[in-house]
């Protein structure tokens, strides 16, 4: 964030915030925070003034404030494909029992949307509103291998490969093999790479040009289902992710717009 100046510093701060879930600590955020005391102090305070930020002085404590949480919700309805894709998540949900994740990429990183648990729901690292790897989870690797040239080489080169079990796809060699087999069949598969006892089919979320909005998966337990009983849903999950990917486009992400907006920065 280093180029993004005051306002990327200050994102930084928010995020740090956001990260612990709870209200925080000034000595607790100074503990993990690069900057220096003082500084931190500052973009705290102004955070606080700009309601931002929200400060408890009985338990000395910060959590994100109201502006945040206004805005937040402004960007779940009009960036997010969670309200479109509700009714398909929930249809899937029951007609599979399984549990069901709606991706989106940030920053090369998958954000959790949405999520609805299975009918015997499983312990796992995914809830909406959390980010994770995107080069060992189905979702993720979904929507990379749809990705135009430029925007995967940077996708690819952004990836941390660290090994969460012994089948992590642990370089980018392997990664980008694994994404040629997906683009050719249409659909990833998370076989315990990012936990163990733990595995996905994910298909891209695109538009009528390619291009990625986003990605669903259904994900299972090992301990009660194998692949072939989870790539049986392929073809139902292929075709929730298009109506998905149509209904988007129709409301929140068309084409068209999306070129003029582009038109116009090239020629500014």
């Amino acid at each position: 964030m280093a180029g993004d100046g005051t306002i990327g510093k200050a994102c930084d701060v928010l995020e740090q915030v956001a990260a612990f879930a709870r209200p925080v600590r000034f000595a607790e955020l100074l503990e993990s925070s690069d900057f220096p005391k003082a500084t931190l102090y500052r973009f705290l305070q102004t955070l606080t003034n700009q309601g931002m930020l929200s400060y408890d002085p009985d338990r000395q404590t910060y959590a994100p404030g109201m502006r945040l949480v206004r805005l937040a919700h402004a960007a779940w309805t009009q960036s997010s494909l969670a309200p479109i894709a509700r009714p398909f998540l929930d249809s899937l949900s029951r007609e599979t029992g399984e549990t069901v994740h709606l991706a989106q990429l940030d920053s090369s990183q998958v954000l959790y949307v949405d999520k609805r648990n299975a009918a015997q729901p499983i312990e796992m690292y995914s809830q909406a509103g959390k980010v994770g790897p995107a080069y060992c989870t189905g979702v993720g690797k979904a929507m990379m291998a749809f990705l135009e040239d430029e925007a995967l080489n940077k996708a690819v080169s952004q990836q941390s490969y660290h090994r969460f079990t012994d089948k992590t796809l642990a370089s980018e060699k392997a990664l980008r093999a694994d994404l040629d087999l997906i683009r050719g069949r249409g659909y990833a598969v998370d076989d315990e790479e990012h936990e163990p006892g733990i595995i996905c089919i994910a298909c891209p979320i695109l538009t009528s040009g390619g291009r990625v909005l986003g990605a669903i998966s259904i994900t299972g337990s090992t301990e009660r289902m194998n692949f072939d009983q989870l790539e049986s849903w392929v073809p139902r999950v292929r075709r929730v992710a298009e109506q998905i990917g149509t209904e988007a486009q129709a409301w929140r992400f068309p084409e068209t717009r999306t070129n003029a907006h582009n038109d116009r920065m090239q020629a500014t």
